[in-house]
């Protein structure tokens, strides 16, 4: 049976990608620096992916390789790491012969077409953190061109789902309604917002690993068409759990003076655009292509609940 390997384990996706795996009787090795097991037969293995050598000895044996990493919030880390990262998955992969799949996000695409993000909208950012992405996406694509290696990227909107880690969504929103708190946002409480359950993700990814016709593409994984704003994910979760809170919206100047003392909201800030307009994640091209569709977001946050 084909050995699927996950480099930066145990995070969101890269979980949901794993059971999906196991569930479909394919051995999977977890990677990362301190991984753990996701599935009772899942191999580990230990290694920085900052380590060339230790990424080769990591994908060895592999069919599939995914790179579902997540570094420090940080566009100085991502701009000295990220690179180094994929030249060195890359290299194993072509080594290896192994396929490649590049869980990615939205930063690369051009901001002015942030209501409409298809798999054929342009690489245009104008974030540090954007043109970071748009160079790792490069190198990936070169190699693809070059025949080097068969590859396929995914995207997601922002996470949300059960037992979900570092989600912006329930950090700020659900767990706070559920705690009894006001939930907060950024910039403004009414514009529409993509957001793409974890399970869906997963189950998606691992689906496509297995098409012949899915490589070499990107691919928007199932993304509810509803877009409900945080004021509207608000109102749903205070219908469901009997509350009464208020969403509580920070204006850009107060994301601007509090990043001086909050980190992450400084990084936040040259991301305006994915909170302070329509922000919308189309995944029609999976649905028309393999009949793929999202679970509905009120289902979906049922099982945050």
């Amino acid at each position: 049976m084909s050995l699927h390997v996950l480099l930066g384990a145990n995070g969101n996706i890269g979980n949901a990608i794993s059971q999906e795996l196991f569930s479909k009787g394919i051995p999977v090795r977890q990677v990362s620096r301190n991984p753990k097991k996701v599935n009772e037969n899942d191999q580990l293995a230990q290694a920085d992916l900052l380590n060339a050598q230790q990424v080769a000895q990591a994908v060895k044996g592999a069919e599939v390789v995914y790179l579902c990493a997540g570094i420090t919030y940080s566009a100085k880390i991502w701009e000295r790491d990220w690179p180094v990262i994929m030249r060195n998955t890359l290299d194993a992969c072509i080594s290896e012969k192994c396929r490649f799949i590049f869980f990615d996000n939205m930063y690369a695409l051009d901001p002015n077409q942030v209501g409409h993000l298809t798999e054929e909208t342009p690489m245009n950012p104008q974030s540090r953190k954007g043109k970071v992405r748009k160079q790792i996406l490069e190198m990936l694509w070169k190699e693809v061109g070059e025949k080097r290696l068969q590859a396929m990227v995914v995207r997601a909107g922002d996470f949300y789902g059960p037992e979900a880690k570092n989600s912006f969504l329930h950090e700020l929103v659900i767990n706070r309604v559920k705690a009894g708190k006001n939930p907060q946002w950024t910039y403004a409480g009414d514009k529409r917002h993509a957001f793409t359950y974890i399970p869906d993700a997963g189950k998606a990814t691992a689906f496509l690993a297995q098409q012949e016709s899915a490589w070499n593409q990107t691919w928007n994984l199932p993304t509810d068409p509803s877009y409900p704003s945080a004021q509207e994910v608000t109102q749903m979760l205070n219908d469901r759990l009997g509350k009464n809170t208020k969403l509580s919206v920070m204006p850009g100047f107060l994301v601007w003076l509090l990043g001086w003392f909050i980190p992450p909201l400084k990084e936040v800030r040259e991301l305006k655009y994915q909170t302070a307009e329509d922000y919308r994640l189309d995944s029609s091209k999976l649905e028309k292509a393999f009949g793929i569709k999202p679970t509905p977001f009120a289902e979906g946050l049922e099982s945050c609940l």
